[in-house]
């Protein structure tokens, strides 16, 4: 289990975008994509990028590798990509927000995590890989931060064991963050016709509930325009939303 150093660093050239107003269907239809740089005290600055130079960007970069801005051929910023809005049914990215960053200070991110190898467990004794974990959380200074860190699930050889992050290899001067006892990958034993009855009985009982039905435990809760919700039972905690390092995000 390894890490991917990072590859030379990506240069995006970008321009000032004085036309707020300016439709940003317009922008688009012109190859440019919207996108604001901002961080460490910095004015939000509103900016254009070629949006094919900007896609292959971030294919390569994502969201934790180090990549130059240079503005109005200006000197080169140090950024990352900080939220990037995509659109789903095309794929292409609608705005960019950048964050910068200083060489010398250290800051929080995510690193994908990259499976290798192959499991004896998944293609001799049936099983089934579960992978919960995509990336981790990370401190480190912007120029040790790898690209990805790699596991290999050749070591699953059987349903007992298990990779956690404690297991993964980090490069020096990265401090992982994520919890060592949670769980990168596992191979479940495959599924008893008992359990596999259980389950299909469980799905036709659910598709045969009404809509709109309330399920044992949940309390139907009436808003003020009378229409009912899902309330889940005392004790079950919502997901928590995270937030990625840095100022939150703005839009030009």
């Amino acid at each position: 289990m390894s890490s991917t150093a990072t590859t030379d660093k990506i240069v995006l050239t970008a321009t000032t975008r004085e036309q707020r107003g300016k439709s940003v269907n317009q922008l688009r239809q012109q190859g440019q994509t919207p996108a604001v740089i901002y961080g460490h005290g910095s004015d939000t600055q509103s900016i254009t990028i070629n949006t094919r130079d900007l896609s292959r960007a971030y294919a390569r970069a994502g969201g934790n590798q180090i990549i130059g801005v240079k503005i109005d051929d200006a000197r080169q910023k140090n950024a990352l990509f900080h939220d990037v809005q995509i659109d789903a049914p095309s794929g292409r990215i609608l705005h960019a927000d950048f964050y910068l960053v200083k060489m010398d200070e250290k800051i929080k991110t995510e690193i994908p995590l990259h499976m290798i190898g192959e499991s004896t467990a998944v293609y001799q004794q049936e099983g089934s890989l579960v992978r919960p974990l995509e990336s981790i959380e990370v401190e480190a200074l912007p120029g040790d931060l790898p690209e990805s860190i790699e596991y290999d699930i050749s070591v699953l050889d059987d349903f007992d064991k298990s990779i956690t992050v404690a297991d993964l290899k980090i490069p020096a001067g990265v401090e992982v963050l994520t919890a060592p006892e949670e769980l990168v990958a596992k191979v479940e034993p495959p599924r008893s016709d008992e359990e596999l009855e259980e389950l299909d009985a469980e799905i036709d009982e659910q598709a045969e509930m009404p809509e709109g039905a309330v399920e044992e435990g949940e309390e139907e809760v009436v808003t003020e325009d009378d229409e009912p919700t899902r309330k889940e039972p005392e004790g079950k905690a919502g997901g928590a939303e995270s937030t990625p390092p840095g100022e939150g995000a703005k839009n030009s």
